[in-house]
């Protein structure tokens, strides 16, 4: 497995934002045009590439301030799920996020993922929300 950094600008990008509307938007029936958010240029994009460079996982990051953002939008293909891909690319972001002087991240995890985020050290915070119609909690990690 290939883990890559990409910009928006990038030829990979658009198998990225794939990616996202399968593992993501399909199941809950949205359309393709809601998987982009309005920050995706300033935002760090990491994807992993199989041996054959599809791509099978993805975890963005948008800088809120010069220590502190969101990571959101994970995402691994469901044939490359429970193998470690998904742990490995938030440790490979959070590298790299320290790496620029990043010191706290905090996320939206959908209620059923809460306990892979916890296991890597990301702790709930504030009480349970809904986003895209499904029950979230906020959490957050200091790095």
């Amino acid at each position: 497995m290939e883990l890559r950094f990409i910009r928006t600008g990038d030829a990979l990008y658009s198998d990225e934002l794939e990616l996202r509307f399968r593992v993501l938007r399909e199941p809950l029936g949205h359309a393709r045009s809601d998987v982009p958010f309005a920050f995706e240029d300033d935002s760090l994009h990491l994807i992993a590439l199989d041996e054959s460079a599809r791509v099978v996982g993805c975890v963005l990051f948008h800088p809120e301030a010069p220590a502190t953002g969101r990571l959101f939008q994970m995402a691994v293909a469901p044939a490359q799920q429970g193998r470690g891909l998904g742990r490995q690319m938030v440790h490979t972001l959070e590298a790299e996020l320290a790496r620029r002087g990043v010191r706290e991240v905090h996320l939206h995890a959908r209620a059923n993922v809460v306990p892979f985020y916890e296991r890597l050290g990301y702790a709930v915070i504030g009480e349970p929300f809904v986003e895209v119609s499904i029950p979230h909690r906020h959490m957050r990690r200091a790095l």
